[in-house]
């Protein structure tokens, strides 16, 4: 990302967005900082959510994020591009929600694969 954004995007993030070796330019870059803003934000407001699913359904953290991450693939595809993350973006907002939530050794190999690294 450009020197003078002090926001950082995770290379895994970057990936969803770039070909393998290539670099963002520099429309590019500050498109994928304010998708990964967007993200970033809707990992963090998922996180009491997600709390509450695993409190009131009695069900594991693994069970919690394969939710989570089956209703933001729905509402990505039937959502507003600009606004709403993208189905690989959701794999990575769930990701980033068991990142925060101290469960991602719980994440099934279907969300993991999707997630990426974080």
């Amino acid at each position: 990302m450009s020197d003078d954004s002090q926001i950082h995007v995770p290379a895994a993030f970057i990936a969803l967005h770039v070909a393998p070796g290539r670099h963002p330019r520099a429309h590019e870059a500050a498109d994928i900082a304010r998708r990964h803003e967007v993200c970033e934000d809707l990992a963090q407001s998922l996180v009491e959510r997600a709390q509450q699913v695993q409190f009131q359904l009695g069900i594991t953290e693994a069970d919690v994020l394969d939710k989570m991450l089956v209703s933001l693939q729905a509402v990505a595809e039937g959502g507003a591009a600009d606004v709403l993350p993208n189905p690989q973006e959701a794999g990575w907002v769930v990701g980033r929600l068991a990142e925060l939530l101290g469960w991602s050794d719980h994440l099934s190999d279907a969300v993991r694969a999707l997630a990426g690294p974080h």
